[in-house]
């Protein structure tokens, strides 16, 4: 019997990129199926400049997620991203081009979400941009999600609205806010909230915790 996890994260989020190899360890476990859900935290009224203020608490605060985890970030995206004029903070476009990869490639969203956290923040690419999102898609092969990216339908759209929306459904029926969240459906339909601090430790203790909540 599989057990179904819900996976509630931002693209932008620099949590989200820490609990990267946490999910990909937990989508290779026998049983467990791990889905994803966009909330669109920083997208829509969510989205902001990259002003200077905000890019220094930015860059205090993924230092400290290195420091906690190893991953990486690196001063092209110190440069290149935080550092960018005009630059945006705003995860529309990435949800939308992950939006895009689940219409065509579903098994492969996941894949895709940590080659565009990759990108931003190792590579120092912006993926606010959808030539950029659609670049990284077309180098893993999706070049069907990738010409949705840059010349979205309106279905794509309309799929687009409907995930945010169920994602935040499901943020509000657990209780919970801001992202990364993992959820469980357990006996009866019943969700369980795992919280995102599950990510961070032991991997055998991760898998021990959602079969748990099952």
């Amino acid at each position: 019997m599989s057990t179904s996890v819900t996976y509630l994260f931002d693209p932008l989020c620099g949590w989200c990129y820490a609990a990267a190899p946490a999910l990909q360890h937990l989508q290779g476990v026998d049983g467990i199926q791990v889905t994803l859900a966009p909330t669109g935290l920083f997208a829509g009224a969510g989205a902001r400049p990259m002003e200077a203020d905000f890019a220094a608490y930015a860059w205090s605060n993924d230092q400290r997620i290195q420091q906690l985890t190893g991953q990486p970030f690196t001063q092209a995206y110190r440069d290149n991203i935080l550092g960018a004029a005009n630059g945006r903070f705003d995860s529309g476009p990435a949800t939308l081009a992950l939006t895009a990869v689940a219409r065509t490639a579903p098994e492969r969203e996941l894949e895709a979400l940590h080659a565009l956290q990759h990108a931003r923040y190792v590579d120092g690419r912006d993926t606010a941009e959808p030539a950029v999102l659609a670049d990284v898609l077309n180098t893993l092969g999706l070049a069907d999600a990738a010409v949705l990216t840059v010349a979205p339908d309106a279905a794509l759209r309309q799929r687009l609205a409907e995930r945010v929306a169920q994602a935040q459904s499901t943020l509000r029926a657990v209780g919970a806010r801001g992202v990364p969240q993992l959820v469980v459906a357990g006996q009866g339909g019943a969700l369980r909230l795992l919280g995102g601090d599950a990510l961070l430790g032991p991997r055998e203790q991760l898998v021990a915790q959602v079969r748990a909540a099952a």
